[in-house]
């Protein structure tokens, strides 16, 4: 597999500058950053969130952190918690499980973006596989998280 179909139609319906970088086979965005050889506060991942109203959307992270619900709680008026794998896999169809790209606004989702990833220069991305990274220049990357919610999203992992 490489980048999702819907990130590829939603970068060029934004023209948005970017490259591809292959890095080996991961399980988690922290060991993806690692293997990649890539700052871990560069590497964006995306963690599925559902409220208690079944409300889906994507709380976007550096890869090594990890999401605060009680924060999303606030934020979002009601009671959140990480998503299931069903739910993830419906909405993220194009996608290899575990391989969410931070793109929201592609998936039709509600973006909360934690500040820390605004103050970067360069971001990294799932593509939707296990191989591939999205890689593209910060003020690009907030393009792309346009409409998002920006707070303090994350806790140390």
């Amino acid at each position: 597999m490489s980048i999702a179909a819907t990130v590829r139609e939603y970068l060029e319906e934004l023209d948005v500058v970017y490259d591809i970088v292959e890095h080996p086979a991961s399980k988690t965005s922290l060991e993806t950053a690692h293997r990649a050889h890539l700052p871990a506060n560069c590497l964006a991942k995306g963690v599925l969130i559902k409220d208690d109203n079944g409300v889906l959307s994507l709380a976007v992270v550096p890869s090594d952190r990890s999401v605060d619900l009680e924060r999303v709680s606030g934020t979002l008026g009601h009671t959140a918690e990480i998503a299931s794998e069903s739910d993830v896999s419906e909405r993220f169809e194009d996608c290899e499980l575990g391989a969410v790209p931070p793109i929201g606004n592609a998936y039709a989702l509600r973006v909360l973006l934690d500040e820390r990833l605004t103050q970067e220069d360069e971001i990294y991305m799932e593509a939707g596989d296990h191989h591939e990274l999205v890689h593209v220049r910060g003020d690009e990357f907030k393009r792309l998280m346009g409409g998002a919610r920006t707070g303090a999203f994350s806790n140390a992992a």
